[in-house]
């Protein structure tokens, strides 16, 4: 366990496992370095597996001022932590807020990701809901703020991408639930204002992922309705995207179905490191049989 400062002064809590290649782990809106324990436990054997608590959600530092979070300032916190022990390169691995964060990473700073994996990402992306997502998140935070994170936590974990996990793991469900309740008010209120209400829909960077050379992997819940759509967005524009859909799975596809998410992301990272992850050839797309 230790502690990096971030190029404005935030310390965040960083937590380093295990040797090898470096995975970057870059948790949820809901979650917290403790999300990634199912993928430390496991990754640590063969990597060097990184975890850490985004800024607003303790242990590390919780800014007031709603103006310290924001996409971009995410996105550079990967790359303080990166720096602050000194890693070059890592692959790196987001969850939800964390996947598009991941992703914005593979964008601004390419030379410095060995492969991207983005899971249950773009909730808010559609077109025809980003602006209700927008309006929804700044009623969340003043829904945390007013009735407190033990009150948001009831309500969060009954959302209905949250129900599988439910069922299929109580036991799971309920650490979810107790860790959720523990983070700051104001650490997640301000996430929500100045992160998830203010970021872009990822339908609006299709020229810049259309040109994304980095070797990217995306994991998707079938039942997670909002991340479903994005998903199949980012596999028909990132040349090198590949997409991995989970049955009967909701949101948080690690906890959910952490031995098939490891596995699948197991794979992805042997194929990756053995060059045998290409760009998609445009030969295999498109019309089904050509008759002429």
């Amino acid at each position: 366990m230790g502690r990096i400062t971030t190029t404005d002064g935030i310390a965040l809590h960083v937590e380093d496992t295990g040797g090898g290649d470096p995975i970057v782990f870059v948790h949820e809106f809901a979650g917290d370095h403790r999300s990634w324990a199912p993928q430390a436990r496991y990754f640590s054997r063969r990597y060097r597996c990184i975890t850490y608590s985004a800024r607003g959600y303790l242990p590390s530092d919780v800014p007031e001022e709603v103006a310290a979070y924001s996409q971009g300032r995410v996105v550079d916190d990967i790359r303080d932590v990166m720096d602050g022990l000194g890693i070059d390169k890592a692959h790196v691995v987001g969850l939800s807020m964390g996947g598009i964060a991941t992703l914005h990473f593979g964008l601004a700073y390419p030379a410095r990701a060995l492969s991207l994996v983005a899971a249950g990402a773009g909730a808010g992306s559609e077109p025809d809901y980003h602006a209700r997502f927008k309006r929804e998140a700044l009623l969340t935070a003043d829904l945390i703020e007013e009735k407190g994170m033990g009150a948001f936590a009831d309500v969060y974990s009954a959302a209905a991408t949250r129900q599988t996990l439910a069922e299929k793991d109580p036991r799971g469900f309920e650490d979810f639930v107790c860790q959720l309740a523990e983070h700051s008010a104001t650490g997640s209120a301000n996430t929500m204002r100045g992160y998830q209400a203010t970021r872009p829909s990822l339908y609006d960077f299709e020229t810049q992922f259309a040109a994304l050379g980095v070797p990217t992997l995306l994991v998707v819940g079938d039942e997670d309705d909002h991340c479903v759509k994005p998903s199949l967005f980012l596999k028909r524009t990132i040349p090198t995207a590949g997409l991995a859909v989970l049955p009967k799975t909701g949101h948080a596809v690690n906890l959910e179905e952490p031995a098939s998410f490891n596995g699948i992301v197991a794979d992805f990272l042997a194929q990756v490191e053995h060059g045998r992850w290409p760009a998609r050839d445009p030969s295999t797309a498109g019309e089904l049989m050509r008759v002429r």
